[in-house]
This record gives C-alpha cells, sequence and structure tokens, in this order.
C-alpha cells in the first residue's frame, strides 16, 4: 500500500488507497469492495498483481475511513462517488473490479457511464441472488444478512479480540488466508476505544444498500465487455453459493462477445477475494482486462 487520498463526494470526503503496483506508470485499476467490507478486502488480489496495476481502492461511505460521511446509500450514490474517484484520478476510462455489493455498483456505473469503464471484473456479485425472488424485501436483507447483522451489533473488548473472532469465521478458519491480512482488515474496519470497540459499519447502511438490489440487474444490461468469478461455496462457506455458476453462464451466454463466465474452485463469498489463491485468480483476471483494454 503506497498511501491514502481522499477525494471530496457529497457531504465529505471519501477515502482512497493505492495498492498493488509502486511503479507511477503502472494501470491504475477502480476497487469496489462489499456490503459489510473496506478497502482491505483486496489486499491479497494488490499483492498478487505484482507490477501489472495498481487499484485505487475505495472505502465506501459508510464503511472504514468513509464512515463519518452522511449515509446516503444505494447503487446510484454509491456510483456518483465512483465517478468522483475517476475524476479525481484523472481516469478518463478504467477497468473497474468489484466484489459481492462491490459488483453491483460497478455494474451500475458501466450502464450509466460506459464511456468511463473499459472493462468489468464481477467478483461474486452483480446478479439476482436466488433466494430474493418474490421474497419481502427487508425481511429478505434481515434473513439473507442475518450473521452480518449481529457481527455489527457486537462490542470487543480489544483489537485483537475482534481479529481473533474474524480468525475463527467459518469462511476463512480453514482457508490460505494470511493471518496478516486478516489482522489489517480487522484493524482498519474496527472504530471506538476498549472495552467497547465495534465495526466502522452500521446495520441501517446494510440495510439501506441491500435494499437497493432488488429488480432487474444492472449486469444484465451491460454493453462493456466483462468477467464474473464465481465462487462455490457461500458466506460462511456452506454449500450454496450467492451467485451458483449456472446462473453466471447463463448470464454470460446472453452475450457471449462480450461476456465470461469463471469458477475460482475451492472459495466461498469471501475467500474468492481473501486468499493467496482466490486473490490470484481475481489479480489475474483484472491484469487480463487492463491487458486487454491497451490493445
Amino acid at each position: 500500500m503506497t498511501g491514502r487520498a481522499d477525494v471530496a463526494v457529497d457531504g465529505g470526503a471519501l477515502a482512497t488507497y493505492r495498492m498493488g503496483a509502486a511503479r507511477a506508470d503502472a494501470p491504475l485499476v477502480l476497487a469496489v469492495h462489499g456490503i459489510t467490507s473496506t478497502s482491505r478486502t483486496w489486499l491479497a488480489t494488490a499483492r498478487a498483481l505484482d507490477d501489472r496495476a495498481a487499484l485505487i481502492a475505495v472505502d465506501l461511505r459508510g464503511r472504514g475511513a468513509s464512515s463519518a460521511l452522511p449515509p446516503t446509500v444505494g447503487l446510484d450514490a454509491h456510483s456518483r462517488d465512483m465517478l468522483a474517484v475517476l475524476d479525481a484520478a484523472g481516469l478518463e476510462r478504467a477497468v473497474v473490479v468489484g466484489h459481492s455489493l462491490g459488483a453491483y455498483i460497478a455494474a451500475r456505473l458501466a450502464v450509466r457511464h460506459p464511456d468511463r469503464v473499459a472493462r468489468l471484473v464481477l467478483v461474486d456479485g452483480g446478479l439476482t441472488i436466488r433466494e430474493s425472488v418474490g421474497a419481502d424485501p427487508a425481511q429478505f436483507v434481515e434473513d439473507f444478512l442475518g450473521p452480518t447483522f449481529a457481527r455489527l451489533q457486537r462490542t470487543f473488548e480489544s483489537l485483537a479480540a475482534y481479529q481473533d473472532w474474524w480468525a475463527a469465521h467459518p469462511a476463512v478458519a480453514h482457508a490460505d488466508v494470511s493471518r496478516a491480512d486478516l489482522d489489517a482488515y480487522a484493524a482498519h474496519d474496527l472504530t471506538g476505544a476498549p472495552p467497547h470497540l465495534r465495526s466502522s459499519i452500521t446495520p441501517a447502511v446494510v440495510r439501506d444498500d441491500g435494499l437497493d438490489l432488488f429488480g432487474e440487474p444492472d449486469a444484465a444490461r451491460l454493453t462493456v465487455p466483462a468477467v464474473f468469478l464465481c465462487a462455490p461455496r457461500g458466506m460462511i462457506n456452506d454449500p450454496h453459493p450467492m451467485q451458483p455458476l449456472a446462473d453466471v453462464e447463463a448470464w454470460a451466454a446472453g452475450d457471449p462477445q462480450r461476456r465470461r463466465a469463471l469458477l475460482v474452485p475451492d472459495t466461498n463469498h469471501y475467500t474468492i477475494a481473501w486468499s493467496a489463491h482466490g486473490g490470484a485468480a481475481v489479480a489475474d483476471a483484472i491484469a487480463a482486462a487492463v491487458g486487454a483494454g491497451q490493445r
């Protein structure tokens, strides 16, 4: 990581971090994290990128170092923020990578502003979640994100306690996730003072963002090239993926000239971005998108 830059957005400043290649002429890629995450989602991916590209990794409003921004969330608000980040970086067109909620934001940005997005890398997010079809939106969000809401409502007596909580999480406990990355992720997320430390993310922000995911997904209307990486397992390493491969393949078949589906074996919704081999797969997809955009 080579430094933080704050970007002026509606209501204040959005925190962004440069990760990956340190060379000044490295291609810049906008990286957008998930619904209860922060910029530290991309640590493994940035390391795997080496000198092939640098990430501009954001803390979305309501999260991490952007948690003080007014809670004006939803895909449109986040898309406007991402435009501001591209402008601040001097990027007319960029490759954009998004994980989970970040994939929905990236797709919204590409549909509303296709002239600003060269290519997309969607990581286990962006399509309709099967279980949400026909469900009451508010109840679905509560049920689907139940374990996440529980974490956001907890307090921790120390940073070490929160780091240990993450290390024992079923999604990462037996995965090739760097403990140093996990500790950095937890430290960046934590706010408050001992013994009442808590996540910087409030349940209300998560709920409002989740409610904005209903309806036809923007990924179905993309006109820019996109690759979709999906995990075979779910958020607690369960056998119920958030974005099943069959759904992703059907999406890709809708525009085979511009869309591609990739399964990242032995990953779940978290480790597809956090683990060494998941981060390497995402990094390879980013590098391929950057290379294709330069041809």
